[in-house]
């Protein structure tokens, strides 16, 4: 009777390891579909453009679009599409004069 669980014990964890690595495998190939280089659209500024995009769409249906509020989201929009345009600029000649002394 011994013989027959310790069988059975055995089984039982070679079950759990076969599941365990099917489990642990499924999990990392489904995640490394996520994996991406850093893109704009994940910068803070672009976020900040949606987000005020967002709030101007939303006073504008709840208020009207002239609205004191819709106008006040509209503003913050463009300050926040001038500031990312600004990081951008700044961004691109700071790579030229990278490339451009260490190449």
């Amino acid at each position: 009777m011994k013989n027959a669980q310790s069988r059975h014990g055995k089984r039982w964890v070679g079950t759990l390891a076969l599941a365990t690595a099917v489990f642990g495998g499924f999990m990392l190939f489904a995640d490394a579909s996520n994996a991406k280089a850093a893109d704009w659209d994940d910068h803070s500024r672009d976020r900040q453009v949606r987000y005020t995009e967002w709030r101007a769409h939303e006073a504008a249906e709840r208020f009207g679009y002239n609205s004191r509020e819709a106008r006040h989201w509209r503003h913050e929009n463009h300050e926040a599409r001038e500031r990312e345009k600004h990081f951008r600029h700044e961004y691109r000649e700071r790579q030229e004069r990278y490339y451009r002394d260490h190449h």
